[in-house]
């Protein structure tokens, strides 16, 4: 027989045993959404929390997708349509929010980030669901289209309508409305109580808290070959956005053509291969990593300056990487004998 304190002990352990909670686990899903691969981590220990907020998530990033597909029948076409035709558009406020930060982004930007061109973008052979086959289209129709200048200085906008002096004006957020949708998505998980997760966008990503105490760690790919060139390490609540040459693009005649077009010149940027951009905003990421990859080597420093970016990293066509110096202080190279050029602090 047992002694009674051992008994006890017993009853008490089994106690502490069914009080405590399971360790939080990372929970993950994948999603086809905003024309990518999303990839959905929530750190927590139930499951069917987890599993909701994954739903919050689809639901988030599919409303958005819906609201501002460039070429898919949607409200943002019916906006384009009215514009041509010189009509005054009625809007919301999540509309007149999503414009306004755009048309804030593409002035802090020179207009390189410009969502106004999407008429040069179509005639690249980008607005749609394949991969462009043919030749580019004739310098004719891209000068034409060039004459016509559209710019997001051409947009009055108020709470509730929005016209334009140009009817040019062809919206394609392409740029933006991932990390607008992203960052929606992520302040829905911190309003559900929701404080350890990351959503990815095919690699463009926001993550907030941490994977149990430790970083999160990203990956961020090589231009031009298989696997990473660096790793970052998250702290609490960043935004992580890379552009480049290899994500949309067509061949022809030994040359590749991608879908970053230099709003300039009407043809894609050819400065750089990658630009990888860390703000504690997506959305801002997003219009950022876009406009220094067409900037290119010489004038991203005074663009980032600009949009309010400190943390950058630039590789040039010849693999030359560009860094800030905030970048360069915790990023980590995975790879050996690159060229490093240091750009002082940018802000």
């Amino acid at each position: 027989m047992k002694p009674r304190w051992l008994n006890l002990l017993l009853i008490a352990t089994l106690g502490l045993t069914a009080c405590s909670e399971a360790p939080p686990q990372v929970h993950r899903a994948k999603l086809f959404t905003l024309g990518t691969l999303v990839d959905v981590s929530v750190l927590h220990q139930d499951e069917a929390v987890a599993q909701q907020a994954v739903t919050i998530v689809e639901t988030e990033l599919a409303t958005i997708n819906r609201q501002w597909h460039a070429w898919h029948d949607s409200p943002l076409t019916l906006i384009n349509q009215q514009l041509a035709q010189g009509e005054t558009v009625t809007i919301d406020s999540a509309t007149h929010h999503f414009i306004q930060q755009a048309q804030t982004l593409a002035t802090n930007s020179d207009q390189l980030f410009n969502p106004t061109i999407g008429s040069l973008v179509e005639q690249w052979g980008f607005h749609s669901d394949e991969r462009p086959d043919g030749a580019p289209p004739a310098k004719e129709r891209i000068d034409a289209a060039l004459k016509q200048a559209p710019s997001m200085a051409n947009i009055t906008l108020t709470a509730t309508t929005l016209t334009s002096n140009n009817p040019a004006v062809q919206f394609d957020f392409g740029a933006f409305g991932k990390g607008y949708a992203i960052d929606r998505a992520v302040e829905q998980l911190k309003r559900a109580g929701i404080k350890n997760a990351i959503v990815n966008a095919g690699g463009d990503l926001r993550a907030i808290g941490s994977k149990g105490g430790r970083p999160w760690r990203i990956g961020v790919r090589h231009p031009t070959e298989a696997g990473v060139i660096a790793s970052i390490e998250i702290d609490g609540d960043e935004s992580i956005f890379t552009s480049g040459n290899y994500e949309r693009f067509f061949d022809f005649d030994g040359r590749r053509y991608h879908h970053i077009i230099d709003p300039r010149n009407g043809y894609p940027a050819n400065d750089a291969i990658s630009v990888t951009v860390i703000h504690h905003n997506a959305a801002t990421a997003d219009a950022a990593a876009t406009a220094l990859f067409i900037a290119g080597t010489t004038q991203w420093p005074q663009i980032a300056k600009q949009m309010g970016i400190d943390e950058v990293m630039l590789i040039g066509n010849d693999l030359t990487i560009y860094m800030t110096r905030k970048m360069a202080q915790r990023i980590r190279l995975e790879i050996d004998d690159a060229q490093i050029k240091i750009i002082g602090n940018e802000t």
